[in-house]
């Protein structure tokens, strides 16, 4: 199993809230991986220290090691822009740029790092657009605000705009909580369709959510990783009785 994130003796902090706990994770390549727990247990947390987002927040910090490909992204040498670039992130809610269009919300990325080459911008939409199945809703209203298409569009639109820049893994902040039932069922046919390309991690409250989609589940508690392995075993036959009660809704 090649593994394209690992994490060792992750600690993350807010101040002297000890929000993650010594977490090992090995997250395997092209994979769609599962996180799993109750509010507050540090789900999120988790993977904003996977693309160096944790220690934005005032008095954030972190300790132990993230490796992305085998290199450790805590590293002195390492750039914390090159890292983000290399590993994308849609939060919770669709957050395009009220004030740009579909195509300038796409492109923001790009524009950000110097490109200027219409060519090149055109091609990234479209490339992006198709990739996260929003192209063919929005290719004559590429003009149009980034927030005038539906919540589910405008997803979709997040997911393009992480995409436009190449990134490696995508991780994904319960990218469907604030969608309805159908925008829900077309970002999940979404992964399935990405994750031969890309690794992706999605945290998420809905246990049918993390069974449909997901190769691999992590479950969280209070900060710690109790259980991680292949979904179906998991949730058939978790080895932790912590596991099976939250699976079962016993608690959480």
């Amino acid at each position: 199993m090649e593994e394209k994130i690992v994490t060792e003796k992750l600690n993350a902090y807010f101040g002297d809230v000890h929000a993650v706990k010594d977490v090992d994770l090995h997250v395997p390549n092209n994979s769609i991986t599962a996180i799993i727990g109750p509010s507050g247990c540090g789900k999120s947390t988790l993977i904003r220290c996977m693309n160096r987002l944790h220690e934005v927040v005032r008095g954030a910090r972190v300790s132990g090691r993230v490796l992305l490909d085998g290199k450790n992204i805590y590293g002195r040498d390492t750039d914390p822009v090159q890292v983000r670039t290399r590993v994308g992130m849609v939060f919770q809610r669709p957050n395009p740029f009220p004030t740009m269009s579909i195509y300038d919300n796409v492109v923001a990325g790009l524009r950000l790092t110097g490109t200027r080459d219409w060519k090149v911008l055109d091609e990234t939409v479209e490339r992006s657009l198709k990739l996260a199945a929003l192209w063919d809703e929005v290719k004559h209203s590429l003009d149009a605000s980034g927030v005038s298409i539906s919540g589910g569009q405008q997803q979709r639109l997040c997911i393009a705009r992480a995409l436009a820049v190449r990134p490696e893994v995508l991780l994904l902040d319960e990218p469907c909580s604030a969608l309805d039932p159908i925008a829900t069922a077309k970002i999940e046919d979404l992964l399935f369709d990405l994750k031969d390309k890309y690794t992706i991690l999605i945290v998420t409250h809905n246990m049918q959510q993390a069974a449909r989609v997901a190769d691999y589940t992590a479950f969280m508690y209070l900060g710690e990783l109790i259980e991680f392995g292949e979904t179906s075993k998991m949730f058939e036959n978790p080895e932790k009785d912590l596991t099976e009660k939250y699976i079962t809704g016993r608690f959480g």
